[in-house]
């Protein structure tokens, strides 16, 4: 039978439904009903009572004789419900029997008891249809080959798979204690533009559009780095942003052109600072939702040590992708090397962008425990203070734990001048059709000029800090709603 046919079967349930009166969407519950996961664990309690309503949504219908069986699920757990013909009376029994489906919302008042199985059970006085449902839920929804199709309707990859829904209350918890943390530590949660007449704060192709009011192009922000610098600028000492931002880059396993972090500023610090600091917070986190300070991801067991041990960008090239002086090649030797690993570099990429290519593809995916990748080119990094030891390299740190970035900071460029000159080459860069250089921001200029105190800045890829802690290998697995195309 089609799903068109399936669904006309059930529309002609609905009007029976009318047809007795029933508003099958009423807006009121009439029972005063409980959770069920409640209800379950203090069951023997509710045996005493005269009567326990619940609701929820039914998953399994099963018919016996004057009997009828049914699995209701809310948020939490499952019930069954028993229906007596002699209970409800034969015409309500038959209304249920006849046009109350698996998918519909149920409310039941009446008495609890255990079955002859020890099974907790509702045996129903009263009920009422909370929603009908339309169209049939999958019933081997694990069996759909097109698993694109779990990401499109996300809302039945909730309902049928409890590995899926689990997954999402692990993000809640992340991005709740992770504003706790934050906030004990003395920072003040900030809301910056997402629409912005320039974007800026990464090396980042952004979304385009247009405001007809202003008659402007803006931008979806690729980070609110320089919208919070700002505020640093304004005398916030501690600030914090957990929201979006938008990149118009590709979709992998790790990269969404929408996703979500948490960024931090604090002023007076540093990026060693900054190091220890969220060395110390996400393990927090770990082991207030794993109950344990070690976790598994891709068969490796990772634990936070008490000092993350660091790495330099160019060491890690010579490490883990065998480029002996890698900071000494030419950009045409830097090609070559590149070439040798299978990458394809765009004319216009400078040697140091070539290099990061080959740690992104090559190097990244070894570093499996906790390391801080730190020192990297002054080209790649240009909103980062040089080293007082050496100006070709930034004071930069990415967290890796196997394989993922989680964690980009840097001590803060805070020298207009210096931050002029580095804007100028990026726009160098953006002549010669890089789509990812950083664009020449005035006011962000002028901002600086001003003063902005020392400080150092991070930000933490919730989306990558959920895959660690779920094990799981996709982006788009958490992300409730990711980027898709179309159906045809």
């Amino acid at each position: 039978m089609s799903l068109e046919e399936l669904r006309n079967i059930r529309i002609e349930k609905l009007r029976n439904l009318e047809k007795d009166g029933i508003n099958a969407y009423p807006a009121k519950v009439e029972f005063s009903s409980l959770e069920i996961s409640k209800v379950k664990k203090n069951f023997k309690k509710f045996l005493r009572k005269k009567d326990i309503s619940v609701r929820g949504r039914i998953i399994a219908k099963r018919e016996h004789g004057g009997s009828i069986f049914l699995d209701l699920l809310d948020s939490s757990e499952k019930l069954q419900i028993f229906i007596g013909r002699d209970k409800v009376g034969r015409e309500s029994f038959d209304l249920i029997l006849n046009n109350v489906d698996i998918g519909d919302f149920f409310a039941v008042s009446g008495k609890a008891f255990y079955t002859k199985k020890n099974e907790p059970t509702i045996e129903v006085k009263s009920w009422q249809i909370l929603g009908k449902s339309l169209l049939p839920l999958p019933e081997k929804w694990h069996g759909l080959q097109d698993v694109e199709e779990r990401f499109r309707r996300r809302y039945l990859d909730l309902l049928m798979n409890k590995e899926v829904f689990n997954r999402f209350i692990v993000r809640a918890k992340i991005t709740s204690l992770m504003r706790e943390l934050l906030d004990k530590s003395g920072f003040i949660e900030v809301e910056t533009p997402t629409l912005q007449p320039l974007y800026g704060g990464a090396l980042a192709e952004p979304f385009l559009t247009r405001h007809n009011s202003l008659d402007m192009e803006m931008y979806l922000r690729v980070a609110p780095e320089l919208y919070l610098k700002r505020l640093l600028v304004g005398g916030f000492p501690k600030v914090y942003e957990l929201g979006k931002n938008f990149r118009n880059e590709g979709i992998d396993m790790t990269h969404n052109p929408e996703f979500t972090t948490v960024e931090l500023y604090e002023a007076y610090r540093d990026a060693e600072y900054l190091k220890e600091f969220i060395g110390q917070i996400l393990p927090s986190v770990i082991k207030k939702i794993n109950k344990s300070d070690t976790f598994e991801f891709a068969g490796n067991k990772i634990k936070f040590p008490k000092k993350i041990p660091s790495i330099a960008f160019w060491d890690v090239l010579g490490r883990h992708a065998l480029i002996i002086g890698a900071d000494k090649l030419s950009r045409e030797e830097m090609v070559i090397r590149a070439k040798q690993f299978g990458l394809n570099p765009e004319a216009q990429d400078s040697r140091e962008k070539i290099a990061n290519e080959i740690f992104s593809k090559i190097c990244r995916p070894k570093l499996i425990q906790p390391v801080y990748v730190t020192n990297h080119p002054v080209e790649i990094s240009p909103l980062a203070k040089s080293l007082e030891t050496d100006k070709k390299l930034v004071d930069r740190f990415q967290l890796i734990i196997s394989g993922v970035e989680m964690a980009n900071g840097f001590s803060e460029l805070n020298s207009p001048e210096e931050q002029r000159s580095r804007f100028e080459f990026q726009e160098v860069l953006r002549g010669q059709e890089d789509k990812e250089a950083h664009p020449l921001d005035k006011d962000f200029l002028e901002a600086l000029e001003y003063g902005m105190p020392p400080a150092a800045g991070v930000g933490i890829s919730i989306d990558r800090f959920t895959m660690l802690l779920t094990d799981t290998h996709n982006i788009k697995e958490v992300i409730l709603f990711p980027a898709m195309k179309p159906k045809e």
